[in-house]
């Protein structure tokens, strides 16, 4: 039986990933010592999605309660599967560029030093497997901030005869800007994963995702945007907007839709290739149009207020171009609009979040 190895396999895009691969006969290891609960406080936790998963997938799906920095402890994973190990997902993070300025050393090692490990360990057991690294578009730091943006009624936009008005692609510099502390290190383990697919030809990805989301998303104010806005609105717990006039503009792209791509990469892979990855055109919205969709679904006001002071590194707007991937790989389409994923978030946690 194939083996496709999926860290941070109980946070969204893992458990995404996981259901996706056990649905389709594969045997998934998965590696998930529950870091977000640690990061983020219990709220943030994904033991609830871990329990789900093994659940439904009792003859497919093992969990392995491990740290990715652990050299010993991925490799023996990883030893005892073998050349068995068809795709790795390399899902697990600190995601957020907030959380990381309290603890840069904790941020570094857990994204740099746990992707080196994973890069590693696939190379020395699997040299011939497909490796795929959720990135971020926070590489790109602030420089999507300097493009020519005007100011709409609930949104930043840009003018239709730009370059970048379908969205931003992969030849947008990552140099000369503001990353954030996240962004370094989210910026060495993408860098790591090219490296490893030129230096020594494995079939590696970098996916640089806008705002990746959907139900099975343990949102919390430092991470899972969509999700935590949803959850402050069915809940009524007071939810911040920071800067920018609450205009700024996000793509969203469902967990579901990021996972077909990957399948589509595992299915003809490449040898180091970087995507640009999210909801594009079809998928984007401002702040305070985001506040308008969860207040129609739900049928209750969010108690939100306005602080000037916007986050280090935050993007005022981003639209992915996924133009590269659908070049590559033309049967992938999205599925999910925003209406749909708010939906989902809603229906799904109904019970949960209140």
């Amino acid at each position: 039986m194939d083996v496709v190895l999926v860290t941070g396999s109980a946070g969204l895009i893992g458990s995404e990933a996981a259901r996706f691969f056990c649905g389709h006969g594969s045997l998934v290891a998965g590696i998930d010592n529950d870091m977000r609960g640690k990061l983020f406080g219990a709220n943030a936790s994904t033991a609830w999605n871990k329990a789900r998963l093994i659940d439904a997938f009792p003859e497919s799906y093992v969990h392995y309660d491990i740290d990715i920095r652990d050299a010993d402890a991925v490799r023996r994973v990883f030893g005892e599967y073998g050349s068995d190990i068809k795709l790795v997902i390399h899902a697990a993070a600190q995601p957020s560029h907030d959380w990381a300025a309290k603890d840069p050393f904790m941020d570094f090692t857990i994204n740099a030093n746990g992707t080196l490990v994973l890069l590693e360990s696939a190379r020395q057991v699997c040299p011939e497997v497909a490796f795929i690294f959720c990135s971020t578009n926070k590489v790109y730091g602030d420089r999507p901030n300097s493009l020519p943006l005007e100011e709409h009624d609930l949104r930043w936009e840009i003018a239709e005869s730009h370059a970048f008005y379908r969205g931003i692609d992969e030849r947008m510099s990552i140099d000369d800007c503001k990353h954030s502390l996240f962004g370094a290190s989210k910026v060495a383990a993408d860098i790591l994963v090219q490296e490893y697919g030129r230096y020594f030809g494995m079939r590696t990805a970098v996916f640089r995702g806008g705002c990746l989301t959907g139900p099975s998303h343990s949102g919390t104010q430092l991470h899972g945007f969509l999700s935590y806005l949803m959850k402050c609105t069915m809940t009524g717990e007071p939810y911040s907007v920071f800067g920018y006039k609450g205009k700024q503009v996000r793509d969203n792209i469902h967990s579901h839709d990021l996972v077909q791509a990957f399948y589509h990469f595992y299915d003809s892979p490449r040898i180091a290739q970087v995507y640009n990855i999210g909801g594009g055109r079809f998928n984007n919205c401002s702040m305070l149009e985001a506040i308008k969709l969860c207040e129609e679904i739900s049928g209750k006001k969010l108690d939100w207020r306005y602080e000037e002071t916007n986050r280090i590194g935050d993007h005022i707007w981003w639209i992915s171009d996924n133009t590269k991937f659908k070049a590559h790989y033309p049967g992938w389409e999205l599925k999910y609009s925003l209406q749909d994923i708010l939906e989902q978030i809603f229906a799904t946690n109904a019970a949960r979040w209140t």
